[in-house]
């Protein structure tokens, strides 16, 4: 039988995805912690979607989150074969989710063509994530990397579920958090993005989420789970991996 989380931790659940319609109404981000200059220069350059983009679901989560990010991604041109979702054990080992990850992308790659992918993460989804690219080197099949409320410097609301070892390298301060977050946060050529908010109030502090040397997106007010419905936030994160 599966064992559920802990009820004070807040599950991302495929019910609050489809609970919104693609276009309903959204939070409004703010803007990136660029120049203004840089952000016209980007907004003419050519978009391409041909990269075959992952997402990677946060903690209790599923492929099913994705439903409306994945809307969002067609809406802007990419092709639905082109869109993967990749699951893990949300109560195991981050470090064996993140060789999943490994093995995934390969994968996505030999059926794609592709030299590299996109990964888009959410939540604990972030750890997986930093620890595929850093860690395990794979920075060198990853063009773009787009981390959504991601838990990239831990949340002490983790603390509510210390018995899963996920949660356990998920509380900042941790050996795995001090392993994905030493030296540089941004390894490689890939292009680092991150979304984040004060009213997150699951990733604590909110400012977490931040990598050194990303564009960091401060976005005005969104909630944590709210994030997988927003299609102001999906629609820049699919206008970023185009870029």
């Amino acid at each position: 039988m599966r064992r559920r989380s802990p009820r004070r931790l807040l599950g991302v659940l495929a019910a609050v995805t489809v609970a919104f319609t693609l276009f309903s109404p959204a939070s409004t981000a703010g803007a990136a912690e660029t120049s203004a200059p840089a952000a016209r220069a980007a907004a003419v350059q050519p978009l391409s979607t041909s990269t075959p983009v992952v997402f990677v679901h946060g903690y209790t989560g599923s492929a099913s989150n994705w439903v409306t990010a994945m809307s969002v991604f067609r809406l802007n041109g990419w092709s639905g074969s082109d869109l993967f979702a990749y699951e893990y054990d949300s109560y195991g080992n981050n470090i064996t989710n993140a060789q999943g990850l490994a093995a995934f992308v390969n994968d996505v790659k030999s059926r794609t063509g592709a030299s590299k992918v996109a990964i888009v993460n959410h939540s604990m989804g972030g750890l997986v994530s930093q620890y595929y690219l850093k860690v395990l080197g794979g920075n060198s099949s990853v063009s773009h990397l787009a981390s959504i409320a991601g838990a990239n410097h831990g949340t002490t609301y983790a603390g509510a579920c210390l018995i899963y070892t996920t949660c356990q390298q998920m509380y900042p301060g941790s050996s795995f958090i001090s392993q994905i977050t030493s030296g540089d946060e941004t390894p490689g050529d890939t292009k680092y993005a991150t979304w984040y908010s004060a009213c997150d109030g699951v990733i604590l502090p909110y400012t977490s989420t931040r990598l050194s040397g990303a564009t960091n997106n401060n976005v005005v007010c969104q909630n944590h789970i709210g994030y997988l419905a927003d299609t102001v936030v999906l629609g820049q994160v699919a206008r970023f991996i185009a870029s």
